[in-house]
């Protein structure tokens, strides 16, 4: 037997464990809208204490919450690209960037309950504003804000060329989402600052300004769990209700030829990109190849493994 003949087929046969290219500009716009938020961040601290504007400080403070949630991000996307070709990781490192995005959710519900309890001790204790510097500042932070969500407005892959498609939620960058999520965050909180300021300012109800604190608590807890919810199912492996479970199933069972699925494993390896592994019984004389070329038509399933037990040709397949 030909060893090296051999060792040439398997090297042949070795697939590639990078299934994500990464995505450049996003991580790209991260870093600038990292850079922006950090300045902004330090204006407004500096600002508050040169100006004795504690709800300028506050703001300030608040800001540097959103700056580490991008600064995660960017992290998340450097250690991605930096360990991509990283044998240790067997599906690549794309969920570096999910376990971010989860990260910088959790930050985000610490924001959304610190907003919350600050909001309801100004409601029991309140303490003067000085609406002038207050206003000026949220409006400059607001633009800050605007600008990071307009760089971060999303930057994402939605390509499938079987033509159809699996919803958004499977193409979304989570890494990106969670850092435009965080600015989003901050940018309602600063449209609902002014709102309430000027509100006080103009009637002088003054409880507006924490009682649009709890609004926005409310608010960004609400983008919390849903970033939560997308980032933990990714990181579960909780797919097996995805679109492309039932097409690998069609494929199989509804082919030219009889075969019967006796177990399917389907999980996320990148944006839209899907690993599978699938055992089946067949009567006919049909190998694994044939069922992995039979599943090149949905080209999301970017590593696939079929075991095929053939059973004599009077079985029945149910």
């Amino acid at each position: 037997m030909n060893h090296d003949l051999l060792a040439g087929e398997a090297r042949s046969r070795v697939h590639p464990h990078r299934f994500d290219t990464g995505n450049p500009l996003a991580e790209r716009n991260t870093r600038r809208a990292l850079y922006l938020t950090a300045v902004m961040m330090v204006v407004e601290i500096v600002g508050g204490w040169w100006f004795n504007s504690m709800a300028v400080l506050a703001d300030g403070w608040h800001m540097s919450s959103h700056a580490i949630a991008l600064g995660l991000a960017v992290f998340a996307y450097a250690c991605a690209r930096r360990w991509s070709q990283d044998a240790r990781f067997t599906f690549g490192t794309w969920k570096i960037e999910i376990l971010g995005g989860y990260t910088s959710a959790l930050l985000l519900l610490a924001v959304a309950a610190l907003m919350a309890v600050q909001s309801v001790q100004r409601l029991a204790n309140p303490s003067p504003i000085h609406y002038d510097q207050a206003i000026a500042i949220a409006a400059v932070g607001l633009a800050v804000n605007l600008v990071c969500a307009w760089l971060l407005r999303g930057h994402h892959d939605h390509h499938h060329g079987h033509g159809h498609d699996h919803g958004d939620a499977h193409h979304h960058d989570l890494n990106l989402r969670s850092a435009y999520l965080h600015v989003l965050a901050d940018a309602a909180t600063s449209v609902l600052a002014i709102v309430a300021l000027t509100g006080g300012k103009v009637w002088g109800a003054a409880w507006l300004d924490p009682t649009m604190g709890i609004v926005g608590a409310v608010l960004v807890t609400v983008w919390a769990w849903s970033l939560l919810r997308d980032s933990g199912r990714v990181l579960l492996d909780a797919e097996m209700d995805a679109p492309v479970v039932d097409e690998v199933r069609q494929v199989i069972e509804q082919g030219t030829v009889p075969a019967r699925i006796t177990d399917l494993h389907v999980w996320r390896v990148g944006r839209g990109h899907y690993a599978c592994v699938v055992s089946l019984v067949t009567t006919a004389p049909v190998d694994a190849a044939f069922f992995r070329n039979a599943l090149q038509v949905h080209e999301e399933l970017v590593h696939v493994t079929v075991e095929v037990v053939h059973v004599p040709a009077a079985a029945v397949i149910a």
